[in-house]
């Protein structure tokens, strides 16, 4: 039972059936302060429908989980918790780590930072730009944790990023037991040392984990969730620790950091030394009627046009997916015998198309948000048409941006913010750009 159940919260439904539950602690499922009813898988205290059920009494199931499984009032959540818990075969001097590389002196300094406050018991949040290197960053903490015998977490809100997670943790510690774990992997769960997992997954886990590590956590569906951030914080164990990663903090997070209300590392250049490209606003003018009437925006149409001339490869991103269609077609009757091809969370051949485009079958990706973070290509541009949009706020920017210049031998880049007019959104994005690159100079983190 203990493998199945320990650290974690599951009702009846998820547990084998042969399983005598009267002798397992549980807590009921959905419980009532007053007349609010309050889902204590998912934290849920607006959402709830009446179900009718055998039970007889005035009964409701939760809306915000029902992927997970169907919560009632009548249902209890069970658990099985052991604060002092952990791997002891796992525990020794020797490191873990087999990862051939070696961190920056910024990564460097960064990854001493996260062992002490984790040795402190302390949480701490990581601000490092897009292509820092936050991967590498935390694998001397990781490391040291596996160690001790601990238990880990690492949580990204999507699934891509998981993916992509999984297999270098595998190459960097090839003797530890790592689970993969989000909805759409279909082995069974299992107790183990390390696990990288969907934010949704968290919903499960109950004073788990001795470390927990947040990535992307201004990314969606995480970011401006409170239910998803309280599941983050109940999946620690009382004397656990919280890391944080992200690129783009919140409003509330820097002034944390500016306040030193939190213990918080800053990394404002990428690890080859280069600034980051700072976005350029062109006006397009009416772009959305011109797409509607069949014409091509003169300045999108120029700006493609430069970079064709050169052969070189760019993002084309659009605010939504019915106009980038309808682009798509426009594009088609202008570039003839040009190769390229959208892609969309809607988009069944999205990974495929990814992966040709890393390859260079395509001159060009026409993309939504969907390609904003968790993608690298070699030597790619970045065009913004619409930047004015509310979909582009100053953090989904700010990414965008980062697509640019991440391989130390194709640093440079040109990034377009193409719109109808400048937004407070769009002028915060290349303000925070500008404000990381003086920081890395001040820091002499660049080469110039």
């Amino acid at each position: 039972m203990q493998d199945l159940l320990l650290g974690r919260l599951l009702a009846a439904n998820e547990l084998p059936d042969d399983l005598d539950l009267s002798s397992i602690p549980s807590l009921p499922a959905i419980k009532a302060e007053g007349k609010q009813l309050i889902c204590q898988r998912c934290f849920n205290h607006l959402a709830f429908q009446p179900n009718p059920c055998i039970c007889d009494g005035p009964c409701f199931y939760c809306l915000n989980c029902l992927a997970f499984a169907k919560l009632r009032t009548c249902d209890r959540l069970y658990y099985d918790l052991d604060p002092h818990f952990y791997f002891k075969d796992l525990c020794r001097e020797q490191t873990y780590l087999e990862w051939p590389g070696t961190l920056s002196l910024q990564q460097e300094q960064c990854a001493k930072q996260l062992l002490t406050s984790y040795q402190a018991g302390r949480d701490h949040l990581v601000w490092a730009v897009t292509g820092a290197g936050k991967t590498e960053m935390i694998f001397p903490l990781v490391d040291y944790a596996l160690r001790q015998g601990q238990r880990i977490a690492l949580a990204t809100p999507r699934v891509d990023v998981c993916n992509e997670l999984f297999p270098r943790f595998q190459a960097a510690f090839p003797d530890i037991d790592i689970l993969l774990l989000h909805g759409k992997v279909d082995h069974p769960y299992r107790l183990s040392p390390l696990t990288i997992a969907s934010t949704h997954q968290l919903l499960r886990f109950y004073q788990a984990f001795d470390l927990l590590i947040v990535d992307e956590v201004d990314a969606f569906p995480y970011h401006g969730d409170p239910l998803l951030e309280a599941a983050s914080r109940r999946a620690v164990k009382d004397t656990g620790v919280r890391v944080e990663l992200t690129a783009t903090p919140s409003r509330d997070q820097q002034a944390a950091i500016k306040q030193e209300k939190v213990a918080a590392s800053i990394l404002p250049a990428r690890y080859h030394r280069h600034p980051l490209p700072v976005p350029k606003h062109r006006w397009v003018g009416d772009w959305r009627q011109a797409i509607a009437k069949g014409r091509l925006p003169g300045v999108l149409g120029a700006t493609i046009k430069s970079f064709l001339k050169k052969g070189e490869s760019f993002l084309l991103f659009l605010p939504h997916i019915a106009l980038m269609e309808e682009l798509e077609k426009l594009l088609h009757k202008h570039f003839k015998g040009l190769s390229f091809t959208s892609v969309s969370s809607k988009d069944p051949d999205r990974i495929e198309k990814v992966a040709a485009m890393r390859e260079k079958n395509y001159q060009f990706l026409l993309t939504t948000t969907i390609l904003e973070r968790g993608v690298t290509f070699p030597g790619i541009h970045v065009i913004v048409l619409g930047s004015e949009d509310r979909v582009f706020n100053t953090s989904s920017l700010v990414q965008i941006a980062g697509r640019v210049g991440r391989k130390p031998d194709q640093a440079s880049g040109q990034v377009y913010f193409l719109h109808e007019g400048k937004t407070k959104d769009s002028l915060q994005a290349v303000k925070q750009i500008q404000w990381l690159n003086q920081e890395a100079r001040k820091r002499g983190l660049i080469d110039e």
